[in-house]
């Protein structure tokens, strides 16, 4: 599991990198920006479903398979948002979430990393 969700990670900062080089004082957004807060504290693992999760965030960016080492299948939603500015790193963000659904289409646990600027006031991480 851990390995599907890095080289994820490493896919979205490859497509995050590529226009950062060729732009080079470009400034570039990449993904749609979501609400994480919201997210969290909407969407319950093992009971929240798959339209609870689009009224929270909006459609996914990305829908794909996880496939377990134990064979055990799962549809994935990833949301992603990324803003750069290669003249100045310093104003860099990035933000991932990827959501898995069982079978019945609930939420059997997700992945979240990313950076929490901009996120609503007196909000905290989970």
């Amino acid at each position: 599991m851990k390995n599907n969700g890095i080289a994820s990670y490493r896919n979205v900062i490859a497509a995050l990198a590529v226009p950062l080089l060729v732009g080079a004082c470009a400034s570039v957004t990449v993904g749609r920006p979501f609400d994480y807060e919201a997210f969290a504290s909407q969407v319950r693992v093992g009971s929240s479903d798959l339209a609870q999760v689009q009224a929270a965030l909006g459609p996914p960016i990305g829908k794909g398979l996880v496939a377990e080492a134990d064979g055990s299948l799962y549809d994935q939603w990833t949301y992603y948002y990324g803003r750069g500015d290669m003249a100045n790193a310093e104003k860099n963000r990035f933000k991932l979430l990827q959501i898995r659904f069982d079978k019945a289409g609930h939420v059997a646990s997700y992945n979240w990393s990313g950076d929490m600027s901009g996120t609503p006031a007196g909000a905290t991480t989970k």
